[in-house]
């Protein structure tokens, strides 16, 4: 287990010295570390359970077990960073298959391996975590990591983008600690297998119900749950494919790891916390739903189908615990279809990676019609859609009917409102069909400029995604024999039950229900999208820019609301005459402060940028200005003509004057983004926490 986090750690920094002399060299490197890590995973058959211990680390130490659910979802992990990387030859441009490669070993490949390989690593100590302390450090770290896959582009969008994604991070990462202080303090432990009987002892429910919710704010905005979603829209479409296709399939799970934890332990058939987790997945489920079928970007559509499928998920996490001891469908059906969201991703993903490094574009008008007279693209495509659609004879099939049949068991106690909630996630189901048929039908069935039959991708990606998308059709048609034992193998994390009978997958009521989703779905597609979304052979943007959650209520709350109200209040402490000088040196000095830990960040952000981050430098002599030090350097240059000294070039000491300047401008100002100075005072209290608790206190 040790082995599974530590390789892919020592390969990031073995090949971050490899990658500077060779980006294929560090490709093959890293290829060959998450092949390794998958044949591992695999070797772990023959351990099903095992236990580490690293005491002492991090003061609390450091927990790792093995166990049934744990061993599927690393397998997961391990399957899907392989897939990944073999495409990522042919998307990075490592190898030339094309006259016109738009990425290559310039464009910070080495970057881009170092932080997958590190993103692997905390990832696997994510989901092997046997305590919420691991869970959370390792958490964190994963978050840090796969920040450069955000920005690797480094445009506009991509930075923008970026920093929405850090802020969420920070954030929720703080609520979490929060939450885990009120835990430890009220329990005595964070062991994950030890919460449910301590919870139960403690009686505190409102104490637990606060902690609760601040580790849900931590975990769910992770998995990208509503009101907390907003990062996943931005972040799909403007990172590298490949990485798309990771955050999206496993570190959306990630989340809902921390979800499962919450709910299955230390509120185990609670019906309470049941209903709050069920109606925050029925609204992820339904808004990302409608957000993906008005997308006219592909890579955004599939993001945004990504919170609607985490909705899925959640429901089945809710209905688990209204249905307490009698939960075995709602265990099923949520286990195989997180198993099951990662591998649609995996497959739909790589094909957008496919089209954009083909046709340096993601918009629906000026793809149109790529996907004609290439098979294979379309037949994976097409297994990746009608699956996560919930087709019949596909594995989506299987998990929503196991859903679905949780929520019609539960509306027997609870009624009306789980008969609502059945039709949601039917309705939902519909959208589903509406936009993948949308995407499908753009890319395959209408004609548009890139019919003309080339090689659109080598074997290196064409087999690993072909692979991916055979296993939608074997696990649906093989339910009883192949998801019905990994379902049996993963329940125990969940505390379910084990089904009481097998499960007629496709009778009548079963496929009912499907038939009606698919039927939505149809009258969806023709009277939204083809009559009202499809203009002149162009499809509009029919979604209001003003119900953008981040900048209608996110950003005016942080950086306008809270600066209008506690700025006065300081500028009053600070200048109050009643406070006397005390207050107003205490004020110069907390502001001295702030700008001298503005300008660190700004220093340590150059060095980023000037080392792993380095972009590409824009020609001196653009950004030359004569200015006093320009004007000083050229004194100095006068002086040593004068007495017959030669300088290296002409007017040298002007330009490295200025050349100095300029550097010093760049490190010493502030930050351009406006949300980085409260993403600062974030991370000074985390570190003041974390020096009280592993110092002060000791």
């Amino acid at each position: 287990m040790l082995l599974l986090i530590g390789l892919p750690l020592l390969t990031a920094v073995f090949g971050w010295f490899v990658g500077k002399k060779s980006a294929k060299a560090y490709y093959l490197l890293s290829l060959l570390c998450t092949i390794l890590e998958f044949l591992l995973c695999v070797g772990l058959c023959f351990r099903p359970d095992a236990s580490v211990t690293l005491p002492g680390v991090l003061d609390l130490g450091l927990h790792f077990q093995m166990d049934g659910f744990r061993h599927i979802y690393t397998l997961v992990i391990s399957f899907m960073w392989m897939m990944t990387m073999f495409l990522t030859r042919d998307y990075m441009g490592l190898r030339n298959f094309q006259k016109n490669v738009h990425r290559g070993p310039h464009a910070h490949t080495e970057r881009y391996f170092f932080f997958t390989l590190l993103t692997l690593s905390a990832t696997m100590g994510v989901f092997l975590s046997a305590d919420l302390f691991t869970t959370l450090v390792f958490f964190e770290v994963m978050s840090f990591a796969s920040f450069p896959w955000v920005i690797q582009e480094e445009t506009k969008g991509a930075v923008r983008a970026a920093n929405t994604y850090l802020a969420i991070a920070v954030m929720g990462g703080l609520a979490a600690l929060m939450g885990l202080f009120l835990l430890q303090h009220e329990l005595g432990t964070l062991q994950i297998s030890a919460l449910y009987t301590k919870a139960a002892a403690s009686g505190k429910m409102g104490l637990l119900y606060t902690a609760g919710g601040c580790v849900l704010f931590g975990f769910g905005a992770k998995a990208g749950m509503f009101p907390l979603h907003i990062w996943l829209p931005k972040a799909h479409p403007v990172a590298p494919a490949p990485a798309s296709a990771l955050l999206s399939g496993v570190l959306t799970k990630s989340g809902i790891f921390g979800v499962a934890v919450l709910s299955c332990e230390l509120f185990r058939d609670d019906p309470v916390w049941g209903m709050l987790i069920l109606s925050f997945g029925l609204v992820t489920m339904l808004l990302g739903a409608v957000l993906a079928l008005f997308s006219n970007n592909l890579k955004k559509t599939l993001a945004c189908s990504s919170m609607s499928q985490i909705g899925f998920i959640l429901t089945g996490i809710g209905t688990m615990g209204l249905l307490g001891r009698e939960n075995a469908l709602a265990v099923s059906g949520t286990l195989l279809h997180m198993v099951n969201h990662s591998l649609f991703k995996l497959v739909l993903f790589m094909c957008a990676g496919v089209v954009f490094m083909n046709t340096e574009a993601l918009e629906l008008n000026e793809i149109r019609g790529f996907g004609r007279k290439k098979p294979l693209l379309h037949l994976c495509f097409l297994l990746g859609a009608a699956g996560i659609g919930g087709i019949p004879g596909l594995s989506g099939y299987i998990s929503k009917t196991l859903l679905h049949e949780g929520i019609v068991k539960a509306a027997v106690a609870y009624g009306f409102l789980l008969h609502a909630a059945e039709w949601i996630f039917l309705f939902s189901g519909g959208l589903t069909i509406a936009y993948m048929t949308k995407l499908y039908v753009c890319l395959f069935i209408e004609k548009g400029a890139y019919e003309e039959k080339k090689r659109y991708m080598s074997l290196t990606s064409a087999i690993p995604l072909l692979l991916s998308a055979v296993l939608i059709p074997v696990l649906g048609l093989c339910p009883h024999l192949l998801m019905d034992r990994i379902a049996a193998v993963g329940r125990g994390f969940f505390e379910g039950e084990a089904l009481s009978h097998a499960v007629s997958y496709f009778s009548f009521e079963n496929l009912k229900g499907a038939l009606i989703s698919v039927g939505i779905g149809a009258a969806l597609y023709l009277l939204v999208v083809r009559r009202w979304m499809l203009q002149k052979n162009r499809y509009l943007d029919r979604w209001p820019a003003r119900w953008d959650l981040e900048e209608q209520l996110y950003r005016p709350i942080l950086l306008q609301l809270l600066p209008a109200v506690f700025g006065p209040a300081a500028a009053l402490f600070g200048e109050n005459r009643i406070t006397g000088r005390i207050a107003l040196w205490t004020y110069r000095a907390g502001r001295f402060l702030a700008h001298a830990f503005s300008d660190m960040t700004d220093a340590l952000i150059y060095a980023l940028r000037r080392t792993i981050f380095k972009p590409e430098d824009r020609n001196f002599e653009e950004r030359i200005n004569k200015t006093i030090v320009y004007r000083a350097g050229e004194s100095v240059d006068r002086y040593f003509e004068k007495r017959g000294l030669a300088a290296p070039e002409e007017h040298y000491f002007a330009r490295l004057f200025e050349r100095i300047r300029l550097s010093a401008e760049h490190a010493t100002h502030n930050l351009t983004d406006t949300m980085s100075f409260a993403l600062l005072l974030l991370c000074v209290a985390i570190c003041a926490v974390m020096v009280y608790i592993f110092i002060i206190r000791n």
